[in-house]
């Protein structure tokens, strides 16, 4: 569904503690997703074990939270979180990416992390220290570290694309 309101004034951009509540929410519903295509997953394989089918199980856990992602923004631009916190995904004319692009967006989220979790594991292997690995749980996060070198605020993979978040709130008029 493509929204064809082009954009009059400069986006504004939702402040990065707006988009990490946001990514939190996300967090909890990606749970759901994820508990229920691991349980399909292990009951359709009938694994017994977390280890069994390891890399198909995490291809399938990739595939279902893109699947969830794409659907989500090709709808309107939004996720339920994003819809909550009134943040929406916009290309450069203001309207919903192309599906092309929004699959391309999916692919470019992970890079960045998952360079981070192998710093992680790498840290956790250098050092003996297994209570390292506990730091993975912030390897989402580094997401935001480009942000802070963005002139406008926006993600890496946001830029490369030519899409970006962007404030649905009112505009407040000061008088």
């Amino acid at each position: 569904m493509q929204h064809s309101s082009p954009m009059l004034t400069p986006p504004i951009t939702p402040s990065r503690w707006r988009r990490f509540a946001c990514m939190m929410y996300e967090g909890v519903l990606l749970f759901g997703v994820v508990f229920l295509a691991g349980y399909l997953f292990d009951t359709l394989t009938q694994s017994r074990d977390a280890l069994m089918y390891r890399h198909a199980r995490q291809f399938v856990l990739f595939l279902a939270i893109g699947i969830y992602f794409l659907l989500c923004w090709r709808a309107r631009g939004q996720t339920l979180p994003m819809k909550t916190w009134d943040i929406r995904l916009v290309d450069r004319d203001g309207n919903t990416p192309t599906a092309s692009r929004l699959l391309l967006r999916y692919l470019l989220l992970w890079p960045v992390p998952l360079l981070a979790a192998g710093l992680v594991y790498s840290a956790s292997t250098l050092t003996g220290y297994g209570s390292t690995d506990l730091l993975i749980v912030f390897t989402p996060f580094v997401t935001f570290l480009w942000t802070w070198v963005d002139p406008d605020q926006q993600f890496l993979h946001d830029r490369l694309l030519g899409t970006r978040l962007i404030d649905l709130r009112p505009a407040k008029i000061s008088s």
